[in-house]
């Protein structure tokens, strides 16, 4: 039986918003330096961004990628690489950070969203074909927590209706379906090198796919669409600087040596945890699918409210007494229930573009979303990094067991 006793003297875990829970050292200190020294700050006439994209290329066996500024700016890249109309509709995940989203409406396109599968997180390929319409051109799919979705399928309904299938593995790095990594199986793959992610470089993404013709309108929509050593360049079409400087490509490029170990660490220790949660009865791990293999951006558990009072919310409430922060919910509400989707606030009062949306495109009524509403309530975001160690998780499950004892023994007093 796992013991269950009150620690005295709290553990402070690891923190990826700091220098405890991340493997920043010397060698991004060696290749930062090594920039400066350059004087060349600027990815146009640098190394390091371009060494980064020739890396990451052979890292994810992709033929082309382009660094820029942030995890948003790559989801905006890929988006605006489509060339869509405006009105065009973009399947999409109600469960993701805003920055996922806000590139959709950015292009004049309107985000559908799908409902999402209560015990991974994840959009499935129901909940995504339920969603497709004649004036659909794409599907993002989003690896939640760096748990897989089921993009196998969801590429083969893509390809029956003609769409491109863009990976969100923002949270996913080196996560795998079936022996190949996110990010291979549909036409874009976008990722994030933010400060808490699998690596960092405290902002700044990434876009890869094997289309030379969407790499080239990824690479001119990073670059204010100007032609860098075309003939007769020019600012083809509308487009924003959203370019990598040298000093995060550095950064990023010792990061990128670390990546493999760091989440294999990650793994390890998630399954140490999962081992010390069997048998507490009403919590489990968000569902892995059969050919997937989890990447632990975060530790997500799912609380039965009926089995632990309170659910998650007093779980997460309980942890703190520990010095633990996590965070029930992970998101508050949905992303269509944020002022900028629900009121449409957009630019200025004209509500574009979603004057030109379908009224079903726009349909956010509780009944079409069963499963986003449910894993919001049920699931519990612990915090989770590459330095966590065997004690970490040992007092992390101390915790959880031992709150978990104390509400359900509490609820078989009341």
């Amino acid at each position: 039986m796992p013991d269950t006793h009150t620690i005295a003297v709290p553990i402070t875990l690891p923190s990826d918003q700091e220098a405890s829970g991340r493997t920043l050292g010397e060698e991004e200190i060696t290749l930062l330096s090594r920039a400066i020294r350059s004087g060349i700050l600027t990815s146009t006439r640098g190394r390091f961004v371009r060494e980064l994209e020739k890396c990451f290329c052979e890292l994810g066996g992709y033929g082309y990628a382009h660094a820029c500024s942030s995890g948003t700016a790559a989801i905006h890249a890929a988006v605006a690489a489509l060339d869509l109309e405006p009105g065009d509709e973009i399947v999409t995940t109600a469960v993701t950070d805003m920055g996922a989203i806000t590139p959709i409406l950015y292009q004049g396109a309107i985000p559908v969203f799908a409902d999402v599968d209560a015990h991974t997180g994840n959009v499935t390929a129901a909940t995504v074909a339920d969603r497709i319409s004649p004036r659909t051109r794409a599907i993002i799919v989003t690896h939640l927590f760096g748990n897989p979705a089921p993009v196998q399928e969801i590429a083969s309904v893509a390809r029956r209706h003609g769409l491109v299938v863009i990976e969100d593995c923002a949270q996913a790095f080196l996560a795998e379906v079936a022996g190949r990594n996110v990010g291979t199986f549909g036409d874009i793959a976008c990722f994030s090198v933010q400060q808490g992610k699998h690596m960092t470089a405290g902002e700044g993404g990434l876009v890869a796919t094997d289309d030379a013709a969407l790499a080239r309108r990824i690479y001119l929509f990073i670059n204010k669409a100007w032609g860098y050593g075309d003939p007769t360049p020019d600012h083809y079409f509308l487009a924003l600087n959203y370019r990598m400087t040298e000093l995060q490509g550095a950064v990023a490029l010792a990061q990128l040596s670390k990546l493999a170990d760091a989440v294999a660490q990650r793994r390890a220790m998630a399954s140490r945890l999962s081992r010390r949660l069997e048998g507490l009865k009403g919590l489990s791990p968000t569902m892995v699918l059969p050919d997937a293999v989890h990447s632990y951006w975060r530790y997500a558990l799912l609380v039965d409210h009926e089995a632990v009072p309170g659910g998650a919310v007093a779980l997460g409430r309980g942890l703190k007494e520990w010095s633990i922060a996590s965070s029930p919910r992970y998101i508050q509400k949905p992303a269509f229930e944020c002022q900028v989707i629900r009121e449409q606030r957009t630019f200025g009062t004209s509500r574009y573009p979603f004057t030109l949306a379908r009224p079903e495109a726009v349909d956010y009524h509780p009944a079409r979303f069963p499963g986003t509403y449910r894993l919001l309530e049920q699931v519990l975001v612990l915090p989770w990094n590459e330095r966590y160690e065997e004690r970490h998780v040992d007092y992390l499950a101390d915790a959880l067991h031992a709150q978990h004892k104390l509400l359900t023994k509490e609820h078989c007093h009341a």
